[in-house]
């Protein structure tokens, strides 16, 4: 699973014919040029890559978009019980996301954007899954480890997610659901862990965990 809180990311996104600007840093969901949070045909709220239910329970739209996954006090403040209301309709199946992370050691050999065939077979699992639902959209996002400079590890790791959502076309899955955007090095999940700048053998080895894809497949059965 990948790490939810990351810091000084943006999404765009262009969702179900809604135009998306560039969220605030301390949003957990995109917003729209009216700064309202964008929503699907079906009323899912997107998230940007700072979503986690911590910090949707800070956030001011949390309750609107996740107040089923929030802390009941956090969207209900104490107040005097009101009458009962009249029983409303089941809501329609709200829209759900599985996250999977999948290495560059699956994906992609070091400083390639070019798929190995375990990559393919694991984009496959991947195709068959998103087959099995109700698809809303898929979201790719490439990283590359902090061996390079910035431009260059940026546009490798939009390669990587470009060839991820070229992939699952082929397999089926419509352009239009796919949606891809690159980390460069900016999101790195190693830390402190791997010591040294120098392009040795032992570092590439360390680094491997950065170099990865997070896909998140969203939708309901």
């Amino acid at each position: 699973m990948i790490q939810n809180i990351v810091k000084k990311s943006l999404l765009v996104a262009l969702l179900a014919g809604v135009g998306v600007v560039a969220t605030a840093q301390e949003r957990v969901y995109a917003i729209d040029a009216r700064d309202v949070v964008a929503k699907s045909g079906t009323g899912l709220c997107w998230r940007t890559g700072y979503w986690t239910p911590a910090a949707a329970a800070a956030d001011s739209a949390g309750c609107e978009c996740d107040k089923d996954l929030l802390p009941k006090e956090a969207c209900e403040p104490k107040a005097a019980a009101a009458p009962a209301a009249p029983a409303a309709p089941a809501a329609a199946p709200k829209p759900t996301g599985e996250k999977i992370t999948v290495a560059a050691d699956a994906l992609f050999d070091f400083d390639k954007a070019v798929l190995r065939p375990e990559g393919k077979a694991t984009l496959d699992e991947l195709a068959s899954k998103a087959g099995a639902i109700n698809l809303e959209v898929i979201l790719a996002v490439g990283h590359a480890d902090r061996i390079g400079g910035d431009a260059y590890n940026q546009k490798l790791s939009e390669r990587r997610a470009a060839a991820v959502k070229e992939y699952l076309v082929s397999k089926g899955i419509e352009a239009n659901r796919v949606y891809t955007e690159g980390k460069g090095r900016t999101q790195p999940v190693t830390g402190d862990k791997c010591k040294g700048n120098a392009r040795t053998k032992a570092l590439i080895e360390c680094l491997q965990p950065d170099r990865r894809v997070d896909i998140e497949i969203i939708g309901n059965k």
